[in-house]
């Protein structure tokens, strides 16, 4: 089920706010959990009934193992548990989506011909194990109690959070769930997390979903796109996973607020970072947390030598190269993203009035620094969102190629929106030999919207400093009816494939 459609919006949430609050207006605690926990098992096996049975028994196992550690007295069972724990996590999370790149590998490299089980990857499975995943290492290692099993099913399914994050942990969502307070009707919070989930509505369906258009076919071409056609592919892929994902952030984050639940910040603004460390301390944040808890700092992190620092840099970027997907794209992705952090570790380079930067050898302004930051991490996308590394190096070719074979009218026609209806229909009466222009235009109005609403304040400062006055109110109501307009081009969200 998605959070863009009617049937979430309208039935859906509308049923799950009313069972939750009424209730635990009875003071009926855990059959409410019990509630949430179905409606959020409903919301996920809403996309395929397979897929239940797979987190339920994710969920099974790993709290079995919890309860099993409440009886370990030494630290060898513990280790077992704490292996057994990783062990089982990480192969359901390899057969599910990474059996099959194994083996086309493993056929590569050996010439074999093992068959291929194409199976089908289910949502959020990436997610919704390393959730799990944290809590087994922590109960293993004596950092988290054995909890009921109604509070951890609720952790872990939690319908706002379930497909694509935040990867939140057990200490931040079960004393809030545990806590009869917050089970209380908040106006305040409510009218919080409503502005905030239509404006990460608006994100994704006006912004993102529109600019896949000219992303989808621009990446379907790639062989014939020319210089200005493939800057303006990349530029308008990168706004549309920027808004894609931050709209999805947001939306989660008020869904939150309506629960009366605070989610942790995933997504925050970003493409203002002045460097590529900075930029991945703003973007997926929670996928960030995970890595260096629980891969970094294990590894030594920054403790052990500027060579061990530099390889567990890499080896972390790396295995969120791949965390993203089954393929060596994402591993390419990751890699280039370690290498600039790595450089930006260095000191190098430093960016005026930083503190963290005054012992740098050059030291250049924000705005140079913004530049390649934003350069850098549009290049690496072209990895990042190729079917394969050919297509990527392609992709790269086409742009310094400095050619211009007019392909960029072809990718600009796919910008025939609904809002451009009317004065498509002027231009065709009036003058149709400038209708291929007015796309270009569109397209790059469209380009210059979302670089101008990047720079502003992110949706959740926007709701924070808000005083819900006639105009926000009146702000708000546009940006969902719009958005309910355009719900005829509904797409999944990108991280969902992740």
């Amino acid at each position: 089920m998605l959070f863009n459609s009617y049937i979430f919006i309208f039935i859906f949430l509308p049923a799950a706010l009313l069972g939750w609050y009424t209730l635990n207006r009875f003071e009926k605690y855990r059959l409410a959990q019990i509630f949430l926990s179905g409606m959020s098992l409903w919301f996920y096996g809403y996309f395929n009934t397979y897929y239940l049975l797979i987190i339920v028994a994710s969920i099974l196992v790993n709290y079995l193992l919890s309860y099993m550690m409440k009886f370990s007295r030494t630290k060898l069972t513990n280790r077992i548990g704490l292996a057994a724990g990783i062990g089982i996590n990480l192969g359901i999370l390899f057969y599910f989506k990474y059996y099959d790149f194994f083996i086309e590998n493993i056929n590569f490299l050996f010439r074999s011909d093992f068959h291929l089980k194409h199976i089908l990857l289910p949502l959020g499975i990436s997610f919704f194990t390393f959730q799990q995943l944290s809590f087994v290492i922590d109960r293993c290692t004596g950092r988290a109690e054995h909890y009921p099993f109604t509070d951890y099913i609720t952790f872990v399914t939690f319908f706002p959070q379930l497909i694509a994050g935040p990867i939140v942990l057990y200490k931040e969502i079960i004393p809030q769930f545990e806590d009869t307070a917050k089970r209380v009707f908040s106006p305040s919070h409510f009218a919080k997390g409503l502005s905030l989930f239509i404006l990460g509505l608006g994100k994704k369906v006006l912004l993102a979903d529109t600019l896949a258009f000219a992303t989808n076919f621009g990446f379907t071409q790639t062989y014939f796109l020319d210089s200005p056609s493939t800057l303006l592919v990349i530029l308008a892929y990168t706004f549309q996973i920027y808004f894609d994902f931050s709209g999805y952030s947001d939306m989660a984050m008020g869904l939150g607020y309506m629960f009366n639940i605070v989610l942790p910040v995933n997504f925050n603004s970003p493409y203002k970072a002045c460097s590529v460390k900075e930029l991945w301390q703003r973007w997926h944040m929670t996928l960030s947390r995970f890595f260096v808890t629980y891969v970094y700092i294990p590894l030594g992190g920054s403790k052990r030598g500027k060579a061990r620092t530099i390889c567990n840099t890499m080896a972390i970027f790396a295995l969120s190269g791949l965390w993203h997907g089954a393929n060596w794209t994402y591993v390419a992705w990751g890699t280039m993203q370690g290498l600039l952090v790595v450089w930006d570790n260095l000191g190098i380079v430093g960016i005026k009035d930083s503190g963290d930067r005054k012992t740098a050898r050059l030291q250049i302004p924000r705005w140079l620094g913004w530049f390649f930051t934003f350069s850098f991490f549009n290049l690496s996308l072209f990895f990042f969102r190729s079917e394969n590394m050919a297509y990527a190096f392609q992709m790269f070719k086409n742009l310094f190629s400095f050619r211009n074979t007019g392909y960029i009218y072809k990718l600009a026609a796919t910008m025939d929106i609904p809002e451009f209806y009317i004065i498509k229909q002027i231009i065709t009466m009036t003058a149709p030999g400038i209708l291929p222009a007015a796309y270009i235009a569109v397209l790059i109005l469209l380009l210059a919207v979302s670089g101008f609403i990047m720079t502003r304040k992110n949706a959740l400062e926007i709701v924070e400093a808000a005083n819900y006055n006639s105009r926000f109110c009146w702000y708000i109501v546009i940006v969902f009816l719009w958005s309910l307009i355009s719900f005829s081009q509904v797409s999944t969200f990108i991280y969902f494939n992740f």
